[in-house]
């Protein structure tokens, strides 16, 4: 007799900016991949508000996408049963921890971040939020101790930086 061995979950962490209305380009990009790994992994699917504050600036516009994009999801397939689903203004302590790893963070590191540079030379307005956007990134990959993250090409650099914060913290802190 033969035992099936199960592989252990990986954890794996997205989430979908609520900036506008969801696309095909979203579905197939990430949604339809990220609702699979619910089936075989640990998946924690984030409505990353926060981050779409860098181009909404209309709370109105900005509550009404959140609970869109939500709504737009579970009608999809994600499962509460079978993952954990949040928005990420719901859970305050994100931005706290991001303050800690700012404080890890070269200015340099976040100067030669591609999606800062393509967003400013697009037309949208350069700010601290924008700027800081990798920290915040990082902060939300970390704190729920993500292992497998996957993005587009965009966002490939920010999970580069997400390891370089998280080396600094570990080194001035110990392995956390």
């Amino acid at each position: 007799m033969f035992m099936k061995l199960r592989r252990p979950q990986v954890k794996v962490l997205s989430g979908i900016q609520p900036s506008g209305e969801l696309t095909l380009g979203n579905y197939f990009g990430m949604m339809e991949r990220m609702i699979s790994y619910q089936e075989s992994n640990e998946l924690l699917a984030c409505i990353v508000n926060y981050h779409a504050m860098t181009s909404v600036s209309d709370g109105k516009t900005l509550k009404e996408n959140t609970i869109n994009a939500t709504i737009d999801f579970l009608s999809l397939g994600l499962s509460p049963e079978k993952s954990l689903v949040w928005v990420q203004s719901d859970v305050p302590e994100i931005h706290e921890f991001s303050w800690y790893l700012s404080n890890f963070t070269p200015m340099g590191l976040l100067e030669r971040c591609h999606s800062y540079k393509d967003k400013v030379g697009k037309g949208i307005a350069a700010n601290h939020s924008l700027f800081a956007y990798p920290v915040l990134m990082a902060s939300d990959i970390l704190m729920y101790g993500a292992e497998k993250i996957p993005v587009g090409k965009d966002q490939k650099q920010h999970v580069e930086v997400t390891r370089d914060i998280a080396v600094k913290f570990n080194a001035a802190y110990g392995d956390i």
